[in-house]
């Protein structure tokens, strides 16, 4: 399995072999790449450049960068479905959501959402693509998009006001499903919370206290266990999905910014913007391992299959 971290400062994207926690070269991809996703078949990359508002695709086999694609302004959040076959980038700067073929590397109509769009995730059946904006009035909503028709549902309004994440902050994951699809969660900075959601019935079941500033979310490929990076505290705590009770919080780097977990579910790891590594965690013990140094000004990461 390889990890790719999308490094900000230095327009690159460093690929991290797993097995070994080693780093290698970074593939330059322009300006300003801000988030990543990588297609469930494990065969493309997709970083976002925020200043440049394109996608640019990279072919995992060869490590190479393709020809970028336009999509809307501020490109800051990425999602695939499970099929490999669209991808869904939100786009900060003008409250819209553009799909993008994988076959065919082109966008489709974009969607409009609302402005503030900072994150998106996509439910385990690829019906539903749910994107966290800021809303009417500072409020913070979560937005459904059924996939095969690109139609937008009605938001659900969460209880407290946003920032989630406004366009200077891209990169972060701020919304995860679990893999039965049954319940979405998305994280308020300025609250400290992280909220659960019904997707059956759009109601929300339960808001927990993380502590300050949560940055970014990732949840175990067995759904038992969220992990919720806080930037300010420059730390990692997991929550029990089956209780959804918050845990003892793990050390990790300067200003963690991102979250991923490798699909065998023993390891997350955190990319550490303020000190330019990524942090390993090994999730059944809670233990941080030796930091990995990458690129300039990490910002995200993205696992293979």
């Amino acid at each position: 399995m390889t990890a790719y971290v999308v490094n900000q400062m230095s327009g690159t994207v460093t690929p991290i072999q797993t097995a070994t926690n080693t780093a290698g070269k970074g593939i330059n991809v322009k300006t300003y790449p801000s988030a990543i996703a990588i297609t469930p078949n494990g065969k493309t990359a997709y970083v976002t450049n925020s200043a440049l508002d394109t996608v640019t695709p990279i072919s995992t086999a060869t490590g190479t960068a393709g020809k970028p694609i336009n999509v809307g302004q501020g490109p800051d959040a990425i999602a695939i479905t499970p099929n490999s076959r669209t991808a869904y980038v939100v786009n900060a700067g003008d409250g819209t959501v553009t799909p993008i073929s994988t076959a065919s590397d082109t966008a489709g109509k974009p969607i409009k959402v609302g402005l503030g769009g900072s994150a998106v995730t996509i439910t385990p059946n690829g019906k539903t693509a749910y994107v966290v904006s800021e809303g009417a009035g500072g409020m913070a909503t979560v937005t459904p998009i059924r996939t095969a028709t690109n139609t937008v549902g009605k938001p659900v309004k969460l209880p407290f006001s946003a920032s989630y994440s406004p366009s200077g902050y891209p990169g972060q994951t701020l919304i995860v499903s679990t893999p039965n699809g049954k319940t979405v969660y998305a994280a308020s900075q300025s609250a400290g919370t992280v909220t659960a959601i019904s997707t059956a019935t759009s109601r929300v079941l339960k808001t927990i206290k993380v502590g300050t500033d949560p940055f970014a979310l990732a949840i175990a490929p067995n759904g038992k266990v969220l992990e919720v990076v806080s930037q300010a505290s420059d730390s990692v705590t997991p929550i029990r999905t089956a209780t959804n009770m918050a845990s003892k919080p793990i050390p990790v780097g300067s200003k963690p910014w991102a979250i991923a977990i490798t699909p065998d579910g023993r390891t997350a790891y955190v990319v550490n913007n303020g000190s330019d590594t990524v942090t390993p965690i090994f999730v059944l013990t809670g233990k941080a391992g030796k930091p990995i140094v990458v690129g300039s000004g990490p910002l995200a990461i993205a696992i293979t299959p």
